[in-house]
């Protein structure tokens, strides 16, 4: 690829990237700085249809070798758990790497993404991603934090060449994301779309009406940066939301929310399909109305990343199920530190763990243990 073709659309994917960034960026209260856009209609397979024409029009774009790339089986079960929270090398991921396509490629899986997240979701993918790039800029790229390397084959500041993904350290930024489908994009049959790369891993399986976004991962590091003049915290919501519920309890409940040993990191993270924890914490029965109304506005967060057709279902369940879910905390109470919480219930598993004691530097985690890859209905 030569130099003008690489800068092109790196400069197409950050105009792009602007836009939904500038929406996305949150002060210190988690308030959007701009006007939420209106919630996408229709119903659930009026969805399901959109994602799959998105999909299919991604790969008109590609080469028999990028679809090759792209296109995985669905029985591929390797592939339907190769996510994780690390960055490239570290961990090795497989599908259609987005510092491999040109513009027009690329514009394509921005708005198959478009079409598979919400307003909002689809504003904190891309704020996730903007902070990688800014990873990138910070801290030497390839080279690890404050390593100093070369990215780009010697263009300070450039996107690794093609097929160089393996040497040197860590590799950050926008175009160190993989798309991956399972299955062929259908809108009766079961298939999944897979997005990810470094602190963010996007799982969607879809079976005509139905679909399930979990497990997933959103992460962010740094958890606060500025771009164009703007503080940008692509979990800022998350984070205000729960300290703000905490300290909305009580004495006595923060006693039962509150548990008695610290939780450092995520306990069921990446690799940690299929594992089960006891509820903890104080079950949302012992919370007021108003409190019960904070705690599924913070699952929302989680919840809401997919577009608003499966959402809604989505909080219409965890809402069923809240006479039996649970908030968990470990940590300060105070908003700026570094605090652990988890919300679980029969369908539901939340963690947001911040790694090391950084409040700059965020895990979580998106669980349904019930149907994570879709269980309820897309056989395997």
């Amino acid at each position: 690829m030569s130099n003008m073709t690489r800068y092109s659309f790196i400069a197409i994917a950050a105009l792009m990237l602007t836009a939904a960034v500038r929406e996305s960026s949150y002060g210190r209260s988690g308030s959007s700085a701009a006007v939420s856009p209106q919630r996408a209609g229709g119903s659930p397979a009026d969805a399901t249809s959109r994602i799959v024409s998105a999909a299919q029009a991604v790969l008109k774009t590609l080469d028999d070798a990028q679809r090759g790339r792209v296109q995985f089986r669905w029985d591929d079960n390797a592939q339907r758990k190769r996510w994780s929270n690390l960055p490239s090398p570290m961990f090795e991921r497989q599908g259609l790497r987005i510092g491999d396509v040109n513009a027009t490629q690329r514009a394509a899986v921005m708005a198959l993404l478009q079409a598979a997240l919400s307003a909002d979701g689809y504003q904190k993918m891309n704020a996730i991603m903007r902070g990688d790039e800014v990873l990138r800029l910070t801290d030497g790229g390839r080279g690890g934090p404050r390593g100093g390397g070369q990215p780009g084959g010697g263009q300070p500041g450039g996107p690794p060449p093609a097929g160089q993904q393996g040497r040197g350290g860590p590799m950050f930024g926008l175009d160190n994301y993989w798309l991956a489908f399972l299955g062929a994009p259908s809108t009766t049959a079961p298939w999944m779309l897979q997005f990810g790369g470094h602190h963010l891993a996007i799982n969607l399986t879809l079976g005509g009406s139905q679909a399930s976004m979990t497990p997933s991962l959103p992460a962010a590091q740094p958890a606060s940066y500025t771009f164009e003049g703007r503080e940008v915290r692509p979990l800022g919501k998350e984070n205000d939301k729960a300290f703000g519920l905490i300290n909305a309890l009580d004495t006595s409940q923060q006693a039962q929310a509150i548990l008695k040993y610290r939780v450092a990191d995520l306990v069921l993270g990446p690799t940690q399909d299929g594992k089960t924890i006891q509820p903890e914490g104080i079950p949302a029965t012992a919370l007021t109305s108003k409190q019960q109304e904070m705690l599924l506005d913070l699952a929302r967060e989680w919840a809401g990343i997919v577009t608003d057709a499966f959402a809604e279902p989505r909080m219409a369940e965890i809402k069923a199920n809240l006479p039996k879910t649970y908030f968990a905390w470990s940590g300060p109470t105070t908003n700026g530190s570094a605090a652990y919480f988890r919300i679980q219930g029969p369908t539901l598993v939340i963690e947001y763990a911040p790694q090391q004691g950084s409040v700059d530097h965020i895990h979580t985690i998106y669980r349904d243990p019930t149907n994570d890859y879709g269980a309820k209905f897309a056989s395997k």
